[in-house]
């Protein structure tokens, strides 16, 4: 969809509040893409080690989903999680220097790109191993669960064939645990295409369970909310697990050095087509009333962000090598 599209003065702005909301949450989007523009940036310049895995194309479904979360609820995600951490109020200038390995750090420079946790802001982690957030959700949620909490577990479409995925969704239908399995399906378990090797869908799989569970378009913002509100409902209502499978698409590499040689021609142009950045814009412009100028300036502003906590990032400090960490170890 296109983000040029005029706004239709007739229908002007039809809710003040939700009209503060998606702009807010646009900015949020617009903020993630930046940040991860400038994580791989600074990737190919040295300044970052190990590897790093981007969340580029996929924002509306962290975005979506943590945006009807309450202050109870608990979240673990993958090791594509800066923008979860971004969507959830983790600050990007210490999310910045974790990147960077900075004493300075959302984890004192320590966790680096891929094991970020970040407890007051309700992330109890980014897991490496794949499917590993399932399992700490699962787990997440016989805790959270006795003070009317909820946890989320955001994984992607390759951890639906892991021991993890049937295990805590086995697990959590049994004990009626209020959590939340979000799969980000962009298409490919690192590089092979989702469909080769899960027969029978991903979404027939927590259905089998008898778990409650729905497809979604994971580019829409909007459809992300709506499924997650429904979700959310039905889990705080003491009903159980449930289950959204998002189909997004990653505009990047899998990870540093990926080729990208494995997407048929045309595939990365039809996805960018649907880029969810883009569809918020259009919806605010047209449904919404916003201007076009006042986009432009949400959007630059954090373009701006980005910059001034990637340069304020860059002059901080190393960790003290005789330090234990433990300023960062969660508060009892």
């Amino acid at each position: 969809m296109s983000g040029t599209e005029t706004p239709n003065p007739a229908r002007g702005r039809r809710d003040t509040a939700d009209s503060k909301l998606y702009r807010r949450l646009f900015r949020t989007m617009v903020l993630i893409r930046r940040f991860e523009e400038a994580v791989s940036q600074l990737f190919l310049r040295n300044e970052i080690y190990g590897s790093t895995h981007l969340c580029t194309g996929e924002e509306a479904v962290c975005v979506g989903v943590t945006s009807v979360l309450g202050t109870e609820d608990r979240v673990a995600c993958t090791y594509r999680g800066h923008g979860t951490a971004l969507a959830l109020g983790s600050d990007p200038g210490a999310l910045m220097a974790e990147m960077l390995g900075r004493a300075t750090g959302t984890c004192g420079g320590r966790a680096g790109s891929m094991n970020v946790v970040d407890v007051q802001k309700r992330l109890i982690g980014c897991f490496g191993i794949v499917g590993g957030s399932i399992g700490a959700a699962t787990g997440a949620a016989l805790a959270v669960g006795r003070r009317g909490g909820t946890a989320v577990a955001f994984f992607g479409d390759g951890a639906a064939n892991q021991a993890y995925f049937h295990e805590c969704l086995n697990f959590a239908k049994v004990f009626t645990l209020p959590v939340l399995f979000v799969c980000e399906n962009n298409q490919y378990g690192e590089y092979t295409p989702t469909t080769a090797v899960t027969p029978g869908g991903i979404v027939a799989r927590p259905t089998a369970l008898g778990i409650s569970a729905e497809t979604i378009d994971g580019q829409d913002v909007w459809e992300v909310r709506r499924a997650s509100t429904h979700a959310l409902a039905q889990i705080r209502a003491g009903n159980g697990p449930c289950f959204i499978e998002a189909c997004t698409y990653r505009y990047s590499d899998h990870g540093r050095g990926d080729p990208i040689k494995y997407r048929p021609e045309g595939e990365m142009e039809r996805w960018r087509g649907r880029d969810p950045i883009e569809i918020a814009r259009t919806r605010l412009l047209r449904d919404y009333g916003v201007s076009p100028e006042e986009l432009d300036v949400i959007a630059a502003s954090a373009l701006e962000e980005v910059q001034h906590v990637s340069s304020t990032a860059l002059t901080a400090p190393f960790p003290d090598l005789h330090s234990t960490g433990s300023e960062f170890a969660p508060t009892p």
